[in-house]
């Protein structure tokens, strides 16, 4: 693994922040794989109800578009790191609540939501905008590459160690365990965000201006129409496939391993998408990802069982990384050449999350209207079968994205810059 690692550096320029980055993305994967898996389940053995755990995340996909908005208005006016370090303590104070509620968090379900989504808003907001600024043309693949072996790390830990504790305790016990450890994990976060140097913003925040500007920037609205079908898929898979192990197994131990299996898979890919696929081969990797992603649901679709389950894990495990990876690069190449994209940085992050985000509420609304008419076990295969289908439109947008060659503009943040920030 060293000498793979180094083979990839080797002609990179891998500064400090970049690894302090790196470690926050660890930590915060593994806080959330260890527990947020778990509190669909816990509240599903609450309430036993689809639509208690769909409004759970309704409340997240709502307020996580809004929280970036209000992360994007406080990073122009004051820093980027303050806002990451206020998305770590809201996620913080989430399992802290999760903890005190206890047995009353299904009835607390939009809420709780709605706390987890604030804290998503703010500290993916500042963990993109951080990232497009620290990471340059040359080491965004490593950058994103490298972090999905991390956050494959934190899927392989994470839930097979949550469920074996939880599988050895009692249940409250268990529970009240694995949601401790996140929030000291989350606070270890906040603590290693301090030595990453600061970065202030100038300028007023122009939402509606990069809105607008996919009217005149065809890449950019192809990117953003790809984001919302990104985000119709992921809207419901998110928590459906995570109840369906659960009720296959009535194991969280067998839900851990379903994820140690999917993460485990992912780590081995996310080293090969970093070291094979190049910017040549983006597209491409995009339709097979998108490919392989829909082709899986087609295991589990007319037949459930935990082999199949598991075969399901093995091939979406190995799909993620081959869509993700050069989908992100690729996001990010696109706002790197957009007009104005060195001032407007955070306004073209959030832009594309409002879409993101407003394809995953649009299908979880979606499913609530759905599985109030019909009977939840006739009517999900039928929206994961249409749903399902995003990350393959995805490539329908993203194939048609036309990028020349770089010139120095293209450069949004170069490490020169940085430099100067820093000595202000």
């Amino acid at each position: 693994m060293q000498k793979l690692v180094r083979n990839m550096t080797e002609h990179m320029t891998i500064t400090r922040d970049l690894l302090l980055l790196l470690l926050i993305g660890g930590l915060y994967s593994l806080g959330i794989f260890l527990s947020n898996t778990f509190v669909n389940v816990y509240l599903w053995k609450q309430a036993e109800d689809y639509m208690t755990i769909a409004v759970y995340n309704l409340g997240i996909f709502v307020f996580q578009p809004l929280a970036f908005i209000i992360a994007g208005r406080v990073a122009k006016k004051v820093d980027r790191v303050i806002v990451l370090r206020l998305g770590v303590s809201f996620l913080s104070v989430f399992f802290l609540c999760v903890l005190l509620i206890a047995e009353k968090a299904s009835t607390f379900n939009f809420l709780l939501g709605s706390l987890l989504g604030v804290g998503y808003g703010f500290y993916w907001l500042a963990f993109n905008v951080l990232t497009f600024e620290i990471t340059e043309p040359d080491t965004r693949d490593f950058f994103n590459g490298f972090l999905g072996v991390l956050q494959s790390l934190g899927g392989m830990i994470g839930p097979i160690l949550a469920g074996s504790i939880i599988a050895r305790m009692s249940a409250n016990t268990g529970y009240t365990t694995i949601f401790t450890i996140s929030f000291i994990l989350f606070l270890l976060a906040v603590v290693t965000s301090f030595f990453v140097y600061r970065r202030k913003a100038e300028g007023q925040f122009e939402l509606k201006r990069i809105l607008k500007e996919r009217h005149s920037n065809k890449n950019w609205q192809r990117i953003l129409n790809a984001h919302i079908f990104q985000g119709l898929r992921e809207g419901i898979f998110i928590f459906v496939i995570t109840i369906w192990v659960f009720l296959t197994t009535g194991s969280e131990f067998s839900l851990g391993v379903f994820n140690l299996v999917l993460s485990g898979v992912s780590f081995i890919f996310y080293f090969l998408a970093t070291r094979f696929i190049k910017p040549s081969l983006r597209k491409r990797s995009i339709l097979l990802g998108g490919l392989l992603l829909y082709g899986a649901l087609l295991i589990i679709l007319f037949n459930i069982n935990y082999v199949l389950l598991i075969i399901y894990a093995v091939i979406i495990g190995a799909a993620y990384p081959i869509f993700t990876v050069p989908y992100v690069s690729l996001t990010y190449d696109v706002i790197g050449k957009a007009r104005d994209a060195k001032a407007l940085r955070i306004e073209y992050i959030v832009v594309r999350e409002l879409f993101t985000n407003t394809g995953r509420v649009l299908s979880i609304l979606m499913f609530i209207f759905s599985v109030t008419i019909f009977p939840a076990e006739r009517v999900i295969p039928v929206l994961l079968v249409l749903f399902g289908m995003g990350h393959l439109i995805v490539y329908t947008f993203v194939r048609h994205v036309q990028l020349g060659s770089p010139t120095q503009e293209d450069n949004v943040v170069s490490n020169e810059q940085v430099t100067d920030e820093k000595n202000r």
